[in-house]
Formats: structure tokens, C-alpha cells, sequence
């Protein structure tokens, strides 16, 4: 099937922001996708450079706005589609949270993001809650998706679990970038680790990963930083790690790009990593550290 991937760079202007992912959704099905992933958090700017109160404002309900415009424009087009949303689950409890729409615009399902950094300029813990739901892939007409977000995808255990449960591909709606007083081989260092880590992921499961990034500068509200270039790069790994397409670093841009699921049972076939876990001795996984 095609998988369309939505990189944008956003404005403090939320309804622009919807309207340009929206032409990015229809270009991406207009070239045959049948699932369309976006971006962490894509409807606004990345607002946790910063810790405001104001900013709990723009959470919503789920179901809500969004998915319900959303879900018109998966119905319309016929597509499975994966969001990123500030979920306000009550007064004072919210949520990153990930929701998968099937084609008949109704919701697949839900992922709450499990890992919330907590680091300059990006001080998710302050506004989200950590995930309660899981690492639980949803079903879709188009496949299981394992859904997770950003901070997600530097932890082998969440993408082997979303495998362990049959997820066919790992999605990671993602908003990641540079600090601007890095230097450009610290730069590169990090986004290659970005990259390597997932493709890690993709090799040590067998299975498609597909990233969203944004893309764009956004500026530190407070002044107290140089803000975030994001650094785009969206891309699909398939099940060896290689790369099948990716996105520049300082574009808007749609990737539409095929992937063959059975491909995946193949390569699992000669790289048998699950039937050779030594699963009576991971029982330490779940310390927090080791000294034996």
C-alpha cells in the first residue's frame, strides 16, 4: 500500500496550519495514499518551548474539533489518517495524545505518549500527563498500526512491544530540532542518532517505520533561547533499516511512498530475532538499573 507523510512548517495560526495540512492530506491521497500520517502536535506551534498556563487553552476533547473535521476529510477521501493532538482529558489532566481515524471518519483508536521529556525548550512535563493506555496497536482496514510519539521512538522496549502485540508498522508523529548554539557537527550527530535509533527499531523487529517531523523555525516565546529550527527529515524505513524515502530538513513537503507488508514476514523469515529471544532471562528489563 502507499503511505502519504505530511511535513509541515507551522504559524501561531491554527486554522492556516489546518487548512495547509489539509491540501497536504489531498495531495498525499491524491497520489494513491491510503494512509496519511502528520506531525506531533500539528494543528499550532510547538508550544512547550515555554511554561504557560495560556497554552492549556488550545487542548480539546477527544472526540472533539479536530477529529471531527478530520474525520470528514478521511470519510471524504476514503483513507485511514493519523493525528496528533493536545487532548484535555479533564480540568488539569492532559494529554499528547495520537488518534488514528479509519475511513468511514470514525476513530480507530487512541495512544497516549508514554515518555514525556522534560529538557530546555521542550518542557513537555509541565503540560502532559504520561501515557495510561499502553503500548496496544489499533486496527485498521489498511493494518495494525503501531502508534507512538517522539520521545516514544528512542525506546527499544516501546517499539518491541507494539510488535510483540502485531503491529505492522511503528508511526511516529514527531517535533524534534536543533538547539541553535549547537554546532553543525553536533547537529548532524543528532539527527543521526534521530534516524539510527528508529532504524534500529525497524531492523530489530522487521516491520515499516514510518516518522512525521516538523519542519520551520519556531521562535522561544520567552526570549530565554534561540528557538527550535526543526529539523524535518520525516522518512519510512523498511524492515532492514533501509531507507525507502525521506524528506529534506527545511521544506514543507509530502512523501507518498509504497511499502509491502509481506515483505516484512519475509525478511522476519531470515532474520528470526523473535523465535530467538532468551524471553526466561528479560525478567531484569523492568529495573530501573542494573549493578549485577
Amino acid at each position: 500500500m502507499k503511505v502519504g507523510l505530511v511535513q509541515q512548517a507551522n504559524t501561531a495560526d491554527m486554522e492556516l496550519n489546518k487548512q495547509n495540512l489539509v491540501k497536504g492530506i489531498y495531495e498525499c491521497a491524491k497520489q494513491g495514499a491510503e494512509l496519511v500520517v502528520l506531525q506531533e502536535l500539528h494543528n499550532g506551534l510547538y508550544f512547550c518551548q515555554v511554561e504557560d498556563t495560556d497554552n492549556f487553552d488550545q487542548a480539546e476533547p477527544i472526540p472533539g474539533p479536530s477529529t471531527e473535521m478530520f474525520g470528514a476529510v478521511a470519510r471524504e477521501l476514503g483513507i485511514v489518517l493519523v493525528l496528533s493532538l493536545f487532548e484535555r482529558r479533564a480540568a488539569g489532566l492532559y494529554h499528547n495524545t495520537a488518534v488514528v481515524i479509519e475511513k468511514d471518519g470514525s476513530i480507530a483508536g487512541t495512544y497516549r505518549k508514554m515518555h514525556i521529556p522534560d529538557d530546555p525548550a521542550y518542557y513537555e512535563k509541565f503540560y502532559f500527563t504520561p501515557g495510561d493506555l499502553g503500548f496496544q496497536p489499533i486496527d485498521t482496514s489498511v493494518g495494525r498500526l503501531g502508534v507512538l510519539v517522539c520521545w516514544d521512538q528512542w525506546y527499544p522496549e516501546a517499539a518491541r512491544l507494539m510488535a510483540l502485540a502485531g503491529a505492522e508498522i511503528l508511526i511516529y508523529p514527531t517535533a524534534i530540532g536543533w538547539e541553535t548554539s549547537d554546532t553543525d557537527a553536533e547537529k548532524t550527530r543528532q539527527r543521526d542518532a534521530w534516524q539510527t535509533v528508529q532504524r534500529g527499531h525497524a531492523v530489530a523487529n522487521g516491520i515499516y517505520v514510518v516518522t512525521v517531523n516538523r519542519t520551520g523555525y519556531e521562535a522561544d516565546p520567552s526570549g530565554v533561547t534561540g528557538g527550535i529550527p526543526f529539523w524535518g527529515t520525516s522518512f519510512v524505513a523498511g524492515p532492514q533499516g533501509e531507507i525507502l524515502a525521506q524528506a529534506s530538513t527545511d521544506k514543507a513537503e509530502n512523501l507518498v511512498v509504497d511499502i509491502d507488508l509481506a515483505h516484512a514476514e519475509d525478511v522476519r523469515r531470515i532474520w528470526p530475532f523473535f523465535r530467538d529471544r532468551r524471553i526466561d532471562y528479560f525478567d531484569d528489563i523492568t529495573k530501573r538499573f542494573r549493578l549485577k
